[in-house]
């Protein structure tokens, strides 16, 4: 929380995915104390009662929205980087509130967001003002009563990739009663890239589109057993990953994707279509890691 319209549709939006789940919300303000050992001045005082006032007045908005969730609220003495990015090991999910300017501008995301989301080891979902015109498709936030929508997920390439980006998003479709849109861009390899492997695989699938959906299908299975309350769908589509998950987002309440994990010795990175979806979606947006 940080006094913006857009953390408000975060708070909002997280206490509505609470109640779908049922789970506990904590909203979370960081900042910088007065070190203990100085004297605190009125500029330190007029902060703190700031940000009280602030996670009160959360609190009493989201709890009068969803009064089944149980909410509490925590002001954390700490630089906002490193205390949300401790928050989501710990979490289920972390929220976070992002400017948006519009469909052809994208989103605006904000530095403590994007160090956020490339150091995170759980989800975070990224949530656009209700007043934001690019952001009309977002969920509104009266509860689990409100209209499901579409869950769309981008699929990745490697099966092994795709078990926290699944679970994310059959959960999220099961708690919504939602269809879940399963997304998998493909395009003609390189001739450099051909192996007399991959070619025996292709020749026995019927070809590469075959090929392609089966691996879509085949990375869905294990999924579809665990949740099979959840209606998929699987959409196959030639073109560059970003534009095709993109373009199957009309009717999406919520678009999941995954990002490579950050290791100690690995450069921090979102990836080229988790970046894109974080500036074109037209809906909140879940970042996943993944192997």
């Amino acid at each position: 929380m940080d006094g913006s319209e857009h953390g408000k549709a975060a708070a909002d939006w997280a206490a509505a995915e609470a109640a779908r789940r049922g789970m506990e919300l904590r909203l979370i303000h960081a900042w910088v104390w007065q070190p203990l050992d100085l004297p605190v001045d009125a500029g330190t005082e007029a902060q703190q009662r700031w940000a009280e006032t602030l996670l009160r007045e959360a609190r009493a908005r989201v709890a009068a929205r969803c009064p089944a969730v149980p909410v509490t609220a925590r002001l954390l003495p700490a630089d906002p980087v490193p205390a949300l990015v401790a928050e989501a090991t710990e979490a289920d999910m972390l929220v976070l509130g992002s400017r948006g300017h519009g469909a052809l501008i994208g989103y605006l995301i904000g530095s403590v967001a994007l160090h956020v989301l490339r150091q995170a080891r759980g989800p975070v979902v990224l949530v656009r003002s209700h007043g934001d015109p690019a952001g009309d498709r977002q969920e509104p936030a009266g509860g689990p009563a409100t209209g499901p929508g579409e869950v769309v997920v981008g699929v990745p390439g490697a099966a092994e990739e795709a078990g926290a980006v699944l679970e994310f998003a059959f959960a999220a479709a099961a708690a919504r009663g939602a269809v879940l849109r399963a997304v998998r861009a493909w395009s003609i390899p390189p001739v450099f890239a051909w192996s007399p492997a991959s070619m025996r695989l292709a020749d026995e699938a019927g070809g590469l589109e075959p090929l392609e959906r089966k691996r879509l299908s085949d990375a869905l299975q294990p999924w579809r057993e665990r949740r099979p309350q959840v209606e998929v769908v699987e959409h196959l589509e030639m073109g560059s990953a970003a534009q095709v998950l993109l373009s199957s987002c009309e009717r999406a309440a919520l678009l999941v994707v995954g990002r490579h994990a950050s290791g100690p010795h690995v450069p921090q990175r979102i990836g080229h279509v988790a970046h894109a979806a974080l500036h074109h979606a037209p809906c909140p947006v879940a970042v996943v890691p993944q192997p």
